[in-house]
């Protein structure tokens, strides 16, 4: 690399005309500049977590009541879509054909959480793309077969961590699918293995 007297620096063979040199210096800046990006959502998220968990937290009362533990069932996408922590304080999300209550993490995924959009939707391919926006949600059943190996290995890692942290409360349906019928003793002695 060289000064060509202009300020900028030359590649070896550039021909002091910068074609090869100006390719690798752009795609320095924008990466330099996606980097920036995305320290900065990074920092935004973090300035809003912590303003939430913030150090008075610990002290004051839980302003609402824990909800009662929900009765196994089944969900079509459109009744899981009432458990969005707007229309129904209960928040529930579907990973890999399971539901899992997950109202206890509403500071995540709630309506103001960093995992909000999931709420009351099929969250597998959002979880599995990394995609926290609207392109990783589907209005009709998703059966995930465009993804590859490496994305549903990810969304059943993300399946067992839910298992072990929420409660699961039943499958998400297929079009057509009928629920299954659970008895009290079932989700009962589920509820129990879980704890």
């Amino acid at each position: 690399m060289a000064d060509g007297g202009d300020g900028r620096l030359r590649t070896a063979g550039s021909g002091g005309h910068g074609g090869a040199g100006r390719s690798v210096g752009g795609g320095m800046l924008l990466y330099a500049g996606l980097l920036a990006l995305a320290l900065l959502a990074a920092y935004c998220l973090y300035l809003r977590w912590r303003k939430r968990s913030g150090p008075g937290d610990a002290a004051q009362p839980s302003q609402a009541a824990p909800l009662p533990r929900m009765k196994r069932r089944d969900f079509s996408l459109e009744q899981l879509r009432e458990f969005d922590g707007i229309r129904n304080p209960r928040i529930l999300l579907a990973v890999n054909g399971k539901v899992f209550d997950v109202t206890k993490g509403s500071k995540f995924y709630g309506p103001e959480g960093p995992y909000g959009i999931f709420a009351g939707r099929d969250a597998s391919r959002g979880l599995a793309t990394f995609c926290l926006d609207k392109d990783a949600l589907r209005d009709e059943y998703d059966d995930l077969s465009d993804l590859n190996a490496v994305q549903m290995e990810s969304v059943r890692e993300w399946e067992m961590q839910f298992k072990e942290k929420y409660d699961y409360v039943g499958r998400l349906l297929k079009p057509g699918e009928e629920p299954s019928e659970y008895t009290d003793e079932e989700d009962t002695k589920d509820h129990t293995k879980q704890e």
